[in-house]
């Protein structure tokens, strides 16, 4: 069995302040993709996750405190593909993928599109370029376990008011075709597959105490390869993670 966590950290030095580390002891994953690190790997100790037991890779931003991905491993992969080729999208450091045997494991870090129309503009052309990326890479590798912090709900019971916010960005109808359209291709949305309930939430704004009455939006997903879907055992939100304004996903695969 593998354990694969996704977590939208919110910062790494942040998450590392609030015992992130004795955390990910406890947890014991196998590995760990990691968005929204927004640091570089000099600006913080990466022997606390050697001394775990993990192999550490980076893509930072460009931009200092900006962006930026990871994934801790216990085994070491047979290959690491740092970014997708696409320099605009590199430059934000947005995907990270580490090749093994029996899979490949990708950490990404969709764009939001919550500040304005620039950024909606480049979330849409982020969304168009690596459905064009993955319809590539999935010729040469069938089995693609895809972490990361998706930033758009997929449908209304992923989120906490889907009437209100039907016209706000993560809730598009754009976005939202985006994912099913996705999934289309040949990608199973692991947590939905296995769990139908709503009010399953993985962010939280700061804001009007939403995290305590549960007023969230799904937006981390591990989506699997339609070939994998023999090997899921389980896929687990972990709401009792509080070193950022997201929560992890816990994916169990078969080997």
């Amino acid at each position: 069995m593998s354990l694969i966590l996704t977590y939208n950290v919110n910062g790494i030095r942040a998450a590392l302040r609030k015992d992130f580390d004795s955390w990910i002891k406890h947890v014991n994953a196998d590995i760990i993709c990691m968005q929204e690190i927004k640091a570089n790997s000099d600006q913080f100790d990466e022997s606390v996750f050697n001394n775990l037991g993990y192999h550490c890779y980076w893509h930072s931003a460009v931009k200092k405190g900006y962006s930026g991905v990871g994934i801790l491993s216990k085994r070491k992969p047979l290959y690491v593909e740092y970014g997708c080729g696409i320099e605009d999208i590199d430059y934000e450091g947005r995907i990270i993928r580490l090749d093994f045997k029996e899979y490949s494991v990708m950490s990404i870090y969709f764009p939001s599109g919550s500040s304005g129309d620039l950024r909606q503009k480049f979330k849409m052309y982020f969304l168009d370029q690596f459905q064009k990326y993955i319809n590539e890479l999935k010729k040469e590798i069938p089995n693609l376990i895809l972490c990361g912090d998706y930033n758009i709900c997929h449908q209304s019971e992923d989120i906490h008011n889907p009437v209100r916010l039907k016209n706000t960005s993560g809730f598009l109808p754009e976005e939202r075709n985006w994912v099913t359209d996705f999934l289309s291709t040949g990608f199973v949305d692991s947590f939905r597959h296995l769990n139908k309930q709503p009010h399953n939430y993985t962010w939280w704004s700061y804001r009007a105490n939403a995290r305590s009455k549960n007023l969230g939006w799904r937006i981390d997903y591990q989506m699997i390869s339609k070939s994998l879907l023999p090997r899921l055992v389980r896929c687990q939100i972990l709401s009792n993670a509080f070193h950022s304004d997201h929560c992890p996903v816990l994916l169990e695969i078969d080997d």
